[in-house]
């Protein structure tokens, strides 16, 4: 065999391999899909119909139910989260909105790579913009106004668990469309001195009713901090130590917050900070809580938590603010709530 003919056996042969290991992904995605698809006695039932973000007294989320509403943004009624759910025609990973306003973070997977979009809502979830996305979908959060939207997502890793790891999280002006990139751009106060550093990551996003004022994780060094940002002076500044994912109260005056239990695990407890004097008080749910909390009301938490014996899929759970009461089950199968 002559050298070129060779060469062109190899390389004929490493596309084969290729092409065989592509189409191997795909089936396997596919049977996964099918499997994750397939309705199950005792799951709750969801229908189609219509959704739309001025529903009064309801609470939206992602349906995680098996059947053809899976990842759908789906509603119930506040008062009734056992009753029938409505799904939509989208599908999200990650959904959250306010004021009419929504976002859907979304990853369509692709034979070499995933395609990761943040989509802007109107309040008949009819996209007006899409935006791409530099990772995997982690975090996202509207302010209580609508006029800013906020997303993070993996840029590598897949947690907060992983050893190594980066975030990009970015801020979006509804009304203008201006979109910040990445809250690295921001100046970082930290302990009352200016600072930068190559490592910083921010995460968890939540907004002030101010049109203004928001609050985040910033990571750097080995350590999170909760910070105090300002969107329009495009700086932040750090209020305290181990804080994650926050979420601020609708009355403003608190975080909920999760704590990492010990360094390097991928344990954490749900408290609640005081945002006047910096107490923390830890919430009666045990289990390692790894989402970002949402309010229902000034006086109830919402989080997900991996279901019982399902791989992939996550129960929505309950607990009061105060540190009182115990958890309490929302709704099976179900994750990214956001009460309308």
């Amino acid at each position: 065999m002559t050298s070129l003919r060779r060469r062109l056996f190899v390389l004929v042969a490493a596309v084969l391999v290729l092409a065989g290991a592509a189409t191997g992904m795909v089936l396997r995605a596919a049977d996964r899909a099918d499997r994750a698809d397939r309705p199950r006695a005792g799951d709750p039932a969801v229908s189609g119909g219509p959704v739309t973000l001025g529903q009064r007294d309801r609470l939206a989320f992602v349906n995680g139910t098996p059947g053809p509403h899976r990842t759908a943004v789906t509603t119930v009624p506040a008062a009734d989260p056992e009753g029938a759910r409505t799904a939509s025609g989208l599908k999200c990973a990650r959904f959250y909105a306010a004021a009419g306003t929504g976002v859907c973070l979304r990853s369509d997977p692709g034979v070499l790579k995933q395609r990761n979009r943040a989509l802007l809502l109107d309040s008949r979830l009819r996209v007006q913009r899409t935006f791409a996305l530099a990772g995997t979908p982690s975090r996202a959060r509207v302010s209580p106004s609508g006029r800013f939207a906020a997303w993070t997502v993996f840029v590598s890793g897949e947690s907060y668990a992983s050893t190594f790891f980066s975030t990009r999280t970015s801020i979006l002006d509804t009304r203008t469309m201006r979109l910040v990139p990445s809250l690295e751009e921001f100046a970082i106060t930290l302990d009352g001195e200016p600072y930068r550093a190559a490592d910083v990551n921010f995460w968890g996003v939540t907004f002030a009713t101010d049109d203004d004022t928001f609050y985040a994780t910033l990571n750097t060094a080995g350590k999170t901090y909760l910070v105090r940002g300002s969107v329009s002076g495009r700086s932040v500044t750090t209020l305290t130590e181990n804080v994650e994912c926050p979420s601020l109260s609708p009355d403003g005056t608190r975080v909920a917050f999760k704590k990492r239990v010990l360094s390097r695990t991928d344990l954490w407890r749900e408290y609640v900070l005081d945002l006047r004097t910096l107490r923390r008080t830890p919430l009666a749910e045990r289990r390692s809580v790894d989402d970002q909390a949402t309010w229902l009301d000034d006086d109830t938490l919402a989080y997900a938590l991996p279901a019982d014996g399902a791989v992939g899929r996550s129960d929505l759970w309950t607990v009061p603010a105060d540190g009182t009461g115990a958890p309490r089950l929302l709704l099976a199968g179900a994750s990214s709530p956001a009460p309308l």
